[in-house]
């Protein structure tokens, strides 16, 4: 039983679905508990295996008992359990909130929420395993199949954005695809493990660049890699809140740990790749998107549009640090996937909580609710300082090393385009702060007795527990990169 935890923690969200299709829409009751109970489940799972995998190295699994190339392999290595932790903690948290708001937005269709819900988490956790390029396919469609679906369920224009976001996920699946399809011709295998084998005899051929081309272009329109970021506002804001609570802290962060599986797997440093003016121009638009998505965030009126904006610029942080291709900017860039991931989670939270209680998230509408909400402006303002990169919370630390990175590389549009972005999110956060204590136009002298109104437990106590988190794996960033995360880079990708 040992052996096949990490399927049970896969398992547990996929079949629990499967019961929530049975028997949700008849017994609305026990979709709380079933929603948790796996989560939870998988959650715990996760911890378990971290001691199996430090104790005896990465795991190689094969579904069936085919062995590779020909049949399905899993890999559970340190990176790929830390994503496997995440996406169940960050799932279980969110589900939390998620639940009250289903419950007001979609009463009547529940069961299929969470059907699709259960399923993308499911998705998720079988992506950050796999380890064959096709396998990778199949699963990135699942995630965005279950994904689309979500997003339509919203109201307003929700089905629309659905749809925009159909047409840019097929078109990166297709680019995807098609590379996978080159590499299957050049190599005649899938297996990731496999094709890092033939790979470099390949080196300089056209066929092979164009293969590594489609595949990091699919990679990159589906995270929302500026430009290719257009979908991205639209579907996350027009979301249901109960789906982009959950969506928007996972998708881009594990899209980008596929980059890095792909970089770890047949693209390490002395590809050839590396030693064209490639690697400079990825920086430089990682450098363009932070910038460019920066300033779009300053000209949004509402919470949750700005906020999406800050997602398209954090991609251009990851994408940037991990092609500086050096040990700094790779430990910033796995570092910031876990930050990022608890950061927009926290900042998700806080939107739901003052949606809940105020029917909107237009800035003029934010007035005086360190009043009204103290408990959930607090943990706000917390979520604020980790974006910007206050100390001690678990921004400043990623960003230091990412900093590094890019000074050690000599990319010093990065550099800058850090320094920009922090200061701006300092702008935006600050710009909202106001509102919030000291009232629209920065008027507080108004001594009205305001009743404190917060958000119901379910929606409060995760986002109060999510930003106890951004200070405790700040303080805990050390132990963090030393135990885990420079395991969790392979020593021969830097040689």
């Amino acid at each position: 039983m040992n052996s096949n935890l990490h399927m049970y923690i896969l398992a547990a969200p996929l079949l629990t679905s499967f019961f929530i299709g049975i028997f949700g829409r008849k017994n609305r009751a026990v979709m709380a508990s079933c929603v948790l109970g796996s989560l939870t489940v998988s959650s715990i799972l996760a911890v378990v295996v971290l001691n199996r995998v430090l104790a005896i190295g990465p795991i190689s699994y094969t579904v069936g008992a085919w062995l590779p190339p020909w049949g399905i392999e899993l890999l559970i290595d340190p990176l790929s359990w830390m994503m496997l932790l995440l996406i169940a903690v960050v799932a279980l948290v969110a589900s939390c909130a998620a639940l009250p708001w289903v419950n007001r937005e979609l009463a009547d269709r529940q069961h299929l929420f969470f059907i699709l819900y259960l399923i993308l988490v499911a998705g998720m956790m079988g992506l950050v395993l796999t380890a064959d390029a096709f396998n990778l396919y199949v699963l990135l469609e699942i995630t965005s199949i279950t994904t689309y679906g979500l997003i339509a369920m919203g109201r307003g224009r929700a089905p629309l954005s659905s749809f925009n976001y159909i047409i840019m996920g097929s078109i990166g699946a297709s680019f995807y695809l098609l590379g996978v399809g080159y590499l299957y011709l050049l190599t005649g295998t899938l297996n990731m493990a496999d094709i890092a084998q033939f790979l470099p005899a390949l080196q300089g051929s056209f066929a092979l660049g164009t293969a590594l081309a489609f595949v990091l272009i699919g990679l990159w329109i589906k995270m929302a890699f500026f430009p290719l970021h257009g979908w991205l506002p639209m579907a996350y804001s027009q979301a249901p809140n109960g789906a982009g609570v959950m969506i928007a802290p996972l998708m881009t962060k594990v899209t980008v740990y596929l980059m890095l599986r792909l970089m770890f797997s047949f693209i390490a440093p002395g590809f050839a790749m590396y030693e064209t003016d490639l690697q400079s121009v990825i920086v430089w638009a990682a450098a363009i998107g932070i910038i460019s998505a920066s300033a779009l965030a300053l000209g949004q009126r509402d919470l949750k549009k700005m906020l999406t904006y800050i997602i398209i610029a954090e991609v251009g942080y990851m994408v940037g640090g991990a092609w500086l291709v050096n040990e700094q900017g790779m430990t910033g860039t796995v570092l910031h996937i876990v930050n990022d991931a608890l950061m927009t989670l926290c900042l998700f939270l806080a939107a739901l909580a003052i949606a809940w209680r105020t029917g909107s998230l237009k800035f003029e509408n934010l007035t005086n609710l360190y009043q009204k909400m103290p408990l959930t402006m607090a943990a706000f303002t917390v979520g604020a300082f980790a974006m910007i990169g206050v100390p001690p919370t678990c921004g400043f630390f990623s960003k230091w090393y990412l900093l590094l990175g890019g000074i050690e590389a000599g990319q010093w549009i990065y550099v800058i385009a850090l320094i920009f972005s922090s200061l701006v999110n300092a702008v935006l956060f600050f710009r909202i702060i106001e509102y919030a204590y000291f009232g629209k136009g920065g008027d507080s002298h108004d001594h009205v007795h305001i009743e404190r109104n917060e958000a119901p437990a379910m929606i409060l106590s995760p986002l109060l527990l999510t930003a106890i988190a951004l200070i405790v794996v700040g303080l805990s960033s050390g132990p963090l990169v030393e135990n885990l995360i420079k395991l969790a880079i392979p020593a021969s990708f830097f040689g």
